[in-house]
């Protein structure tokens, strides 16, 4: 724990997705509150998408933070605000001006959430 998922438009070109992936881990490990091996992160592109009203240069990159519960709203509001920094920086400079970007912090609960390492 934690699991990241960046999800991200199809139409957003020139995203350096392992870049992100790598600058988003960096955040969260600078945090301390995780161990390198305990993070878990992915990026979805998302080729079927709408924004609004369809407008096609909208584009969005939003990220997931599944964490057990247990941490104070003001250590997920601050996980969030990083995260959120790292979205900016790793938007290409190409974007849209459209772009939105979003960050959710979830808590799971640890009595429903099994792991195993094989």
């Amino acid at each position: 724990m934690p699991h990241l998922t960046l999800e991200y438009s199809g139409n957003l070109s020139g995203l350096d997705v392992r870049q992100a992936l790598v600058s988003l881990n960096a955040t969260l490990l600078d945090s301390g509150h995780f161990d390198g091996p305990d993070i878990k992160s992915r990026a979805l592109r998302l080729e079927d998408f709408l924004v609004g009203d369809g407008i096609q240069t909208a584009a969005f990159m939003h990220v997931t933070l599944r964490l057990i519960s247990g941490r104070t709203s003001e250590t997920r509001g601050s996980l969030a605000s990083a995260l959120l920094n790292v979205l900016t920086g790793a938007l290409p400079r190409i974007a849209s001006p459209s772009t939105q970007l979003s960050v959710e912090v979830i808590e799971l609960d640890s009595v429903v959430y099994a792991k195993a390492i094989v």
